[in-house]
């Protein structure tokens, strides 16, 4: 049984919306810790928490930023951080999954549920043994108090419909074994 941990370098949260029901606008978070029991073989024994600190959002503009950070969507100085926490994993098929969990936004928590998916796993020297993973769901945000709806020719501005994809290595460490541990915890990380 090995000990895996998060890379921080190849680990990042990413989201979509609809401008006008028409363009896509992307955008990430830079600030991202996650910890978890990791269980590559057993999906299923493994939990994951994941902490983003809110004001790291990122969309390539300044003033969407700032909106984003605000009272309109997510109140970034109440509510400093959204947070997940794993409830139930269950592998659906080779390499693909769920992940259930609590999501939490601006204090309020939902449960919802990802669909994951292993892309790979390597061994190399240098690099380590490491293995991809990907994860998306799509959220509603007015069920996470972001009830701003400005409308502009019949449309909404933004997107009711929030898309999350999530990317990242785990990659195995040596195992420091202590009296009586039997822990698999990995470590934390904080994505650039």
């Amino acid at each position: 049984m090995a000990t895996w941990t998060f890379d921080p370098l190849h680990t990042q949260v990413e989201f979509s919306a609809k401008h006008f029901g028409m363009m896509t606008v992307r955008g990430n978070f830079s600030e991202v810790t996650a910890t978890g029991d990791i269980y590559p073989d057993q999906p299923e024994r493994s939990k994951v928490d994941v902490t983003i600190r809110t004001a790291s959002i990122r969309t390539h503009n300044e003033q969407r930023d700032n909106d984003l950070r605000s009272s309109y969507f997510l109140e970034a100085e109440k509510y400093p951080t959204i947070t997940f926490k794993s409830t139930k994993i269950e592998k659906k098929g080779e390499d693909r999954g769920t992940m259930t969990g609590d999501l939490t936004i601006k204090g309020t928590t939902k449960p919802v549920t990802l669909k994951v998916v292993k892309y790979g796993e390597f061994n190399d020297p240098q690099m380590g043994h490491r293995i991809g993973y990907a994860a998306e769901t799509t959220i509603n945000r007015k069920d996470f108090g972001m009830n701003f709806d400005a409308v502009a020719d019949g449309k909404f501005v933004v997107s009711h419909d929030i898309q999350i994809n999530i990317e990242g290595e785990l990659v195995e460490v040596e195992k420091k074994v202590e009296a009586g541990s039997t822990s698999n915890r990995a470590g934390t990380t904080s994505a650039p």
